[in-house]
């Protein structure tokens, strides 16, 4: 009967490995002995990206709206995600310049900036590589273009309600950054003369 091993990595009593674990790093030789296979990867690179984005804001009647967009991505078996608009910068670019340029190309809109707001820091693993990613958020408005005119980076542009977001916006980060416009917005009374918010902190 053979023995039994509690730790999931180690061996099994015939000197086989265990299943679905250690077989892609490691090859069991004679007696038991292990080697490690070549090119196997024993830890994640690291490294670091920045995008910028914002948050449009339209008022009609006191009532704040902003813009989101869907994005879907190929094998996406959820639906998409909608998303605030948002994108990685052009070479020489201010992170102002990058968000400004991201949105009017993802939301068709023409904008302007009104304050900075925080940004939202996250880490995901691609291609072997673990990205701690920083987006730089601002609050803006439109000044003119169509929704219509958005490019292909998203499938669908709306506007929503700030009390609607919530339920539609798919990242928690982003739902708690539009919660922080809203409480700016509040605060001002004017969406023309909103007070600076602190860039360097973290929503969510």
């Amino acid at each position: 009967m053979p023995l039994h091993h509690p730790h999931p990595d180690a061996p099994t009593g015939d000197g086989s490995p265990a299943p679905g674990r250690l077989d892609d790093l490691v090859a069991f030789g004679p007696a038991g002995t292990i080697e490690r296979r070549r090119g196997a990867v024993a830890r994640l690179r690291s490294a670091t990206a920045t995008s910028a984005g914002g948050i449009v804001v339209r008022i009609e009647g006191d009532r704040p709206s902003l813009v989101a967009g869907l994005r879907r991505r190929d094998g996406d078996r959820h639906g998409g995600t909608w998303t605030l608009p948002k994108g990685t910068p052009n070479a020489g670019e201010t992170v102002e310049e990058t968000a400004v340029r991201e949105v009017e190309e993802e939301t068709g809109l023409r904008v302007r900036i009104l304050a900075p707001l925080p940004s939202i820091e996250y880490t995901f693993v691609q291609g072997g590589t673990r990205i701690h990613k920083t987006v730089h958020y601002f609050l803006m408005e439109p000044v003119g273009g169509d929704l219509d005119r958005h490019d292909h980076e998203f499938q669908r542009v709306r506007w929503v309600r700030f009390e609607d977001a919530r339920s539609l916006l798919t990242f928690d980060t982003e739902r708690n950054l539009v919660e922080t416009a809203a409480g700016a917005l509040r605060a001002s009374g004017d969406p023309g003369s909103l007070p600076t918010l602190n860039p360097g902190a973290t929503a969510g």
